[in-house]
């Protein structure tokens, strides 16, 4: 007999004090189920030949059922002992102790556990409910890991304490448990047993704002719904802080641990969930004392959209600065190629091929060309270049262009143009592009596409009409719903690497070696495509190859509806009139005069808007047109002619630039009778204009 407590199997009542087992003993039972067999073999040897009386059966049936009997109380006895000496192992143990059958249903229990749990408890489901978020499925689990290997532990933490549960296969039936109070530091100094799964009281779990609490050891102590939906879609997990967040630029366990000890006041910081590189959660920390033990209140927030739309603004950022960078660098690049192209042509003007100077000086020339086009480059990232928008259709530019790209391809590829189905007779919306940029995005495009297979392959160019029903968000970009033109340039090459994605726009960033490429031309084609209202994104696997798809928004307006910025050609010949020149650096100013000399035109200079409107004061001054830079110190081009058409309203005027500014179309627009010069310009190009609004 042992101190304890017993539940009898079937629910029957609950009995404390001293357990008893009494039944027959073991020699009693050997001894009724002996009787009965020698009972029945009696019957077998001396009766067989006998005629079976009413005496004789019952004789029989008494024997078997002594017999069965003595068997039965045989198992009976073997299972009590079991469970007896089970529950003399538990009985007197300090922690609460629990035996229960394959169902979970209680056969004994100890003091201790009546004392704990309650003496109205019948199941581990009733013992446990109070612990564990989802009991049922943490006791099956233990069970069945028992049942694998023998036991098994997991602790589960409740609003206030850890218990450690503990179950051991006992018999083929029975699984003995064991509940065990963790003790965790109170002082921050030790180190705490790691819980296996967490879960908190009602006065947390039901409040809809994620929330979490650590120790200064960096131990979860308890996670609501709200906080385990929000990291692990409701799932009840253990966790360390440092485990599961990262990106402070110090170890976070140093925070936590400063928060708890009172040495920082907390405060909120962005963190990325730690293994996951694209999610991050804004954790505010303060410190709390609970029970004498300090600890600190963790409240997350989602922040991947803020980031993601923080990381969107650097980018945009970025890239603005790098444009702006580039265009102001393009602007004062074409000022001095202007200069050194255009006193390159007054001097070959002296120097026939003759010459022996004539070859040097056109080897200028052509430099100064190769770098003109690298600034072109440049500016059309920048998006600064000047365009001359007009309405086409994209199979005409193709079937034009297709002679061309072939004879770029070499040997061993193909070039091959198409669609990927043709649904139904649906044709290629029309876009509204500059027409020579388009063309040079594609040749960059298919380039590059022929440079990533150095052992051949095919480039493929397909078109298709895309309708989007919502707006399509990928690669930090919003492309709004609407009808598209859409061309894909498609190799089967060497792919990108995904870390190499997101910089291969970015101007002078390129993945062929040195000496074979600027890394413009990816750049330019970015630039482009944003400033004629289009997108662009790659798709590249490694090994397999890349797309690149341009997206180009359907016109369906006027043709007319969009200023265009004009550029004047005709053939040179003497010309006559009076031309105000302004601008403001002087080795422009000066080239521009004397090729204006040269062809026979009278030249007044100005260095700005202001010098310009001081010469236009004399009213017996004529002048026949306007030739002025747009960007200058102090007052723009546009701004001042505006200003010196309201005395003078029928001179012409020719802005030139090094790069587009935003709003130059219109602001050409409202001047009547001007035209647009782009720098570089080369001394025909000058004269030829001038000489085209002048005749």
């Amino acid at each position: 007999m042992t101190d304890g407590s017993l539940i009898e199997r079937g629910g029957g009542a609950v009995l404390t004090g001293r357990l008893h087992l009494e039944r027959v003993g073991r020699d009693g039972l050997l001894a009724l189920t002996a009787l009965g067999f020698g009972l029945i073999l009696l019957w077998a040897f001396f009766f067989r030949e006998a005629s079976l009386t009413l005496p004789l059966v019952g004789l029989v049936l008494v024997a078997l059922a002594l017999t069965l009997g003595g068997w039965g109380l045989l198992a009976e006895r073997q299972s009590a002992a079991e469970s007896l000496r089970a529950f003399q192992l538990m009985a007197d143990d300090p922690a609460p102790c629990f035996m229960t059958d394959t169902a979970g249903h209680l056969i004994l229990r100890n003091l201790a556990a009546e004392t704990r749990f309650g003496a109205d408890v019948r199941s581990l489901h009733d013992a446990f409910g109070r612990f564990a978020l989802h009991p049922g499925e943490l006791l099956m689990r233990l069970q069945k890991r028992a049942e694998a290997e023998g036991a098994a532990r997991e602790d589960i933490q409740g609003a206030s304490a850890v218990l450690r549960l503990t179950v051991h296969r006992a018999g083929e039936t029975s699984y003995f448990w064991r509940a065990d109070d963790l003790d965790l530091p109170r002082d921050g100094t030790g180190i705490a047993e790691r819980p296996a799964v967490v879960a908190v009281g009602a006065d947390l779990e039901e409040v809809p704002v994620a929330i979490m609490t650590f120790g200064p050891d960096g131990v979860m102590r308890v996670a609501n719904f709200a906080a385990r939906e929000l990291m692990w879609n409701g799932e009840i997990r253990a966790a360390m802080f440092h485990d599961l967040f990262e990106g402070l630029g110090r170890p976070v366990s140093e925070w936590l641990a400063d928060v708890t000890a009172g040495r920082h006041p907390g405060g909120a910081e962005v963190l990325r969930v730690r293994g996951e590189e694209e999610r991050f959660l804004q954790i505010t920390l303060r410190r709390y004392v609970e029970g004498g033990r300090p600890g600190a209140l963790a409240i997350l927030n989602d922040a991947t959209r803020l980031k993601t739309l923080e990381a969107q603004f650097a980018q945009s950022q970025k890239m603005q600065a790098i444009g702006q960078l580039a265009g102001g660098i393009a602007h004062d690049f074409n000022n001095l190629l202007t200069a050194i192209s255009g006193h390159c042509d007054l001097l070959l003007l002296r120097h026939g091929r003759e010459d022996s100077d004539f070859a040097d000086l056109e080897q200028i020339r052509q430099n100064a060309n190769r770098a003109a086009a690298l600034v072109g480059q440049l500016l059309a990232f920048s998006r600064k270049q000047t365009l001359n928008p007009e309405v086409l259709d994209l199979e005409d530019v193709l079937a034009d262009l297709i002679h061309l790209l072939n004879r770029l391809m070499v040997e061993k590829v193909d070039l091959s143009l198409g669609r990927p189905g043709r649904e139904g007779n649906r044709t290629l919306g029309r876009i509204r592009a500059d027409k020579r940029q388009i063309e040079q995005v594609l040749i960059n495009l298919v380039v590059n596409a022929r440079d990533a297979m150095p052992e051949g392959g095919d480039v493929r160019i397909e078109t298709e009409p895309v309708t989007l029903a919502e707006d399509l968000k990928r690669d930090r970009a919003t492309v709004p719903a609407g009808d598209y033109t859409v061309i894909r340039v498609i190799d089967h090459g060497t792919g990108i690497p995904e870390h190499q994605l997101r910089q291969i726009f970015e101007p002078f960033f390129t993945t062929k070696r040195i000496g074979e490429g600027t890394g413009l031309g990816l750049s330019m084609a970015y630039g482009i495509m944003k400033q004629s209202g289009g997108f662009i994104f790659v798709d590249s696997t490694v090994g397999a190859g890349t797309t690149f798809s341009l997206y180009f928004p359907v016109f369906d307006g006027d043709d007319r509806a969009v200023p265009v910025i004009e550029t004047r050609r005709v053939a040179a010949k003497q010309g006559e009139g009076v031309v105000l020149l302004v601008e403001d650096e002087a080795s422009v100013r000066a080239f521009a005069s004397r090729a204006l000399s040269l062809r026979g035109y009278t030249v007044l200079e100005a260095a700005n808007a202001e010098e310009a409107l001081a010469k236009l004061e004399d009213r017996t001054l004529h002048v026949d047109l306007f030739v002025t830079d747009v960007v200058m110190p102090g007052m723009d081009g546009p701004a001042w002619v505006r200003r010196a058409h309201l005395e003078r309203p029928g001179v012409k005027v020719i802005f030139m630039s090094g790069y587009a500014e935003d709003g130059l179309a219109e602001d050409q627009a409202r001047v009547p009778n001007s035209v647009f010069l782009p720098k570089p310009f080369s001394l025909n190009d000058l004269t030829n204009t001038v000489q085209g609004l002048l005749s």
